[in-house]
C-alpha cells in the first residue's frame, strides 16, 4: 500500500539579473526542500538562463554567486545542479563556483 503526504515545507526564490539599461537579460531558480532523512534542508537549481548576447560576461556567475549566497542563508546541507549533457559551458561554471561532478539525472517528460 503506498500512503501519501503532501509536503509544505518546500519554497522558490527567482533571481534575476540585468543590463546596464536595466532590463532583465538572465534569472535562476533556487528551490529549498526538506526530507525525512536530513535535519536540513536542500537546494536545487534550476533553469539558469542568461541571454545569449550576454554570456561570457559574468552573468551567469553573478545570478550563481547570489544563489549559492540564499542557500547557505536557508541552512542548505546541499546544493544540486543539473544541466543538459551537451551544455559544457554551463559545465565548467558550475565547476568553476566550486560544485563537483557527482552521479547521474534521470528524466521522465509527460
Amino acid at each position: 500500500m503506498i500512503s501519501e503526504k503532501f509536503v509544505t515545507n518546500c519554497r522558490g526564490v527567482r533571481l534575476s539579473v540585468s543590463n546596464d539599461e536595466g532590463e532583465e537579460v538572465g534569472h535562476v531558480y533556487l528551490y529549498v526542500m526538506h526530507n525525512d532523512l536530513h535535519g536540513k534542508p536542500f537546494g536545487f537549481v534550476e533553469d539558469l538562463f542568461v541571454e545569449e548576447e550576454f554570456r561570457g560576461l559574468n552573468k551567469g556567475k553573478k545570478l550563481l554567486k547570489a544563489l549559492i549566497s540564499k542557500a547557505e542563508e536557508a541552512g542548505c546541507y546541499k546544493l544540486i545542479a543539473n544541466s543538459r549533457t551537451k551544455r559544457i559551458g554551463v559545465h565548467q561554471l558550475y565547476e568553476k563556483l566550486d560544485f563537483q561532478r557527482h552521479g547521474f539525472e534521470f528524466r521522465m517528460d509527460f
